[in-house]
Parts: structure tokens; C-alpha cells; sequence
């Protein structure tokens, strides 16, 4: 499997503009740019590398540990994963996730077991080198 994106920026680093546009054109021509990267807390259109970097660890997460639950003959209603990544000084340096899961006829001490499995598995987080913490509950 490979997977394509096309990335164009066009200026400078501090008022440059672009745009990504993944090969599925689920994301098509989204734009970025400093003030998205950097600044955007007010929810104005455009993404950035590190809000792209922390979605993909959730959603490998979330189908990594789908995976997990069905091997180990558990059916999850719901895997529902907020994470939050830190940048700090031009380095991410940690990512928490904080999961909530519904999954019928699990006990906490497998669902942890599991839910830790699945995080140390997923193919997202073995190319990250930042601290991924993981704080796992059920609904």
C-alpha cells in the first residue's frame, strides 16, 4: 500500500500560504500557513502538520485497537480518543490521548492491557519519537 499527498507552499516561512490535498480528496486543497500552524486558535479554516500528525495517531489507534478487541473475541459499541500534542520549542514532544470506550463483557484490567497493546502497536506511533501517554477508561 502507498499513499500519496500533494503539498504546495508558495512565500516565505512567516506569510507564505499553501495547501494540501490527500490522494482520497478527503482533504482537498486544504489550506495552511503560519497563522493555522502557529496561531489558529480561533477554529479559522486550515490545518497544519502537527493537528494532521495527532489525527492520524488517534484514528490508528482507535482501528488498531478495533483490531486488538476482535482478536481477543471483544466487540466495541464505541472507541471515542481525544488527543492533544505538545510543540514545544520546535519540537513535538509528547501526545496524550484519553480514550473512552464501550465494550460489552470487558473487564478493566483486559481492556488497559488491550487498549496498551493497540498504543504501542499501531503503526502511527512506531514512527513517532515523542512520548505517547495514554489514559484509557470505559463508559
Amino acid at each position: 500500500m502507498k499513499r500519496r499527498v500533494s503539498v504546495i507552499w508558495k512565500g516565505n516561512g512567516a506569510d507564505g500560504t499553501g495547501h494540501m490535498t490527500t490522494q482520497s480528496k478527503a482533504i482537498n486543497q486544504m489550506p495552511y500557513s503560519f497563522k493555522s500552524r502557529f496561531e489558529n486558535e480561533d477554529g479559522e479554516l486550515g490545518t497544519n502538520p502537527e493537528e494532521l500528525i495527532v489525527s492520524a495517531l488517534a484514528g490508528c489507534f482507535n482501528m488498531k485497537l478495533a483490531f486488538v478487541l476482535n482478536e481477543n473475541n471483544y466487540h466495541p459499541n464505541e472507541l471515542d480518543t481525544n488527543a492533544v500534542l505538545a510543540f514545544e520549542e520546535g519540537v513535538i514532544t509528547k501526545i496524550e490521548m484519553d480514550l473512552k470506550a464501550s465494550i460489552p463483557d470487558i473487564n478493566p484490567d483486559k481492556f488497559n492491557t488491550l487498549a496498551e497493546e493497540a498504543k504501542q502497536n499501531c503503526p502511527i506511533s512506531g514512527v513517532l519519537k515523542c512520548d505517547i501517554l495514554l489514559k484509557a477508561s470505559l463508559v
